[in-house]
Order: structure tokens, then sequence, then C-alpha cells
């Protein structure tokens, strides 16, 4: 069974997947219409923001492995399985409230198409993030006393 500090570091991994990924998609949305193109910058700009969570993510999980005298200890993990699932939870909902608000601004759309990409970009990204964030936190090791 994979312990927490290794499913920590899974967790950033696949997040920086998933931001190559969406600035890749994005990149190539940029060649479309105006929609594509809204949702293309979304992509870009959500998949960097996710690349630097991934990272910072990953840095202080190895910078906290590193401070504890044993991080193998029992209390130590349940711990950050606790950090980690709570901090989970709040990205879930906060990705309802992305979802809530992309909606909202790709019904603002003036008529071209811009907005209507964009604000379908955040849905899209959002819905993502709402997936990952919940299948990660039902899935964070518990370690028994």
């Amino acid at each position: 069974m994979m312990n927490i500090w290794q499913f920590q570091s899974r967790v950033s991994e696949r997040l920086m997947q998933w931001s190559i990924f969406s600035v890749v998609a994005g990149f190539v949305m940029l060649l479309g219409n105006k929609f594509w193109r809204g949702m293309g910058w979304q992509f870009i700009g959500w998949g960097i923001i996710n690349a630097l969570i991934a990272l910072f993510g990953g840095a202080t999980m190895r910078d906290r492995l590193e401070r504890h005298e044993n991080p193998a200890e029992i209390h130590i993990k349940q711990e950050e399985a606790t950090n980690l699932e709570r901090l989970l939870w709040i990205n879930a909902f906060l990705d309802v409230l992305y979802v809530t608000g992309g909606r909202r601004w790709a019904k603002s759309d003036n008529g071209d198409g811009s907005r209507t990409g964009a604000g379908w970009g955040i849905v899209i990204q959002a819905l993502f993030l709402f997936v990952f964030d919940v299948l990660h936190a039902l899935s964070v090791p518990k370690e028994e006393e």
C-alpha cells in the first residue's frame, strides 16, 4: 500500500501531467476561431497555474518530509493525510464555484464567441479538477495506530 508521502508525490505528478496537457491543448486551440481561442487561453492559464501548484506542492511536501526527524511515524503520516484530505475537499468546493462562474461567463458573451469559449474552458478545467480532487480526497491513505 502507498504511504501518504508517496501519495502526495503521485498527486503532484498527476496534476503536472494535466497541466502539460492543458497548455499543449490550449496552444492548439489558439489556432481556431474566437470561441476556441477563448477556451485555449483558459486552458493555458489554468495549465500554468496548476503546474505552479504541482511544483509548489511537491517542493513543500519534500521540505516537510526532510524536516521531520522520523517522517514514518504514524502520527506524522496521519497529520499529513488529514491536511491533504482537507485541502482536496476545500479545492473540490472551490471547483464547484469555478464551474458556476464559468457558466455565467459563457452566458455573458457579446456575440463573437470568445466569452463562451473562455467560459466553457473554465467549466471543463474546473470539472476535471473537481473529479481529480474528489477522487484523490477519497483515496488518501489512512494510517492505523
